[in-house]
């Protein structure tokens, strides 16, 4: 009874339009930034490393490196903040959270395409 509930309110709140995302994606977020009285969009532009939880409650992680300092940012997938979410470029990997790409820089970071089918 109490999942069916659940259930219809995921279903009810969720974003319809949120693309296939896999970690090792370079994909751009667009989030909503509200300053004051007025509204931006601001692009997030960097690695997918990781998805967690599922329905509603899904997040991801997406890094970036900007002046030579990495910068991770936590997305609720589903929540308005994130206006649209774009994937740039599909690269292959072996694992589900690339937490390891924390401890590299440079050419080290970097990740094979993903080969076109």
């Amino acid at each position: 009874m109490q999942n069916a509930i659940l259930e219809k309110i995921d279903q009810a709140h969720s974003k319809p339009s949120v693309p296939q995302l896999e970690p090792g994606d370079q994909i751009r977020v667009h989030v909503r930034i509200k300053e004051g009285e007025k509204e931006r969009i601001q692009i997030f532009e960097g690695i997918l490393l990781a998805r967690n939880n599922s329905g509603i409650r899904e997040t991801i992680t997406v890094r970036k490196v900007s002046f030579g300092q990495g910068v991770e940012r936590i997305f609720p997938l589903h929540s308005p903040i994130v206006a649209k979410i774009d994937v740039v470029k599909r690269n292959r990997v072996r694992r589900a959270k690339l937490y390891y790409l924390r401890k590299l820089k440079g050419k080290a970071a970097r990740l094979k395409e993903r080969a076109r089918r």
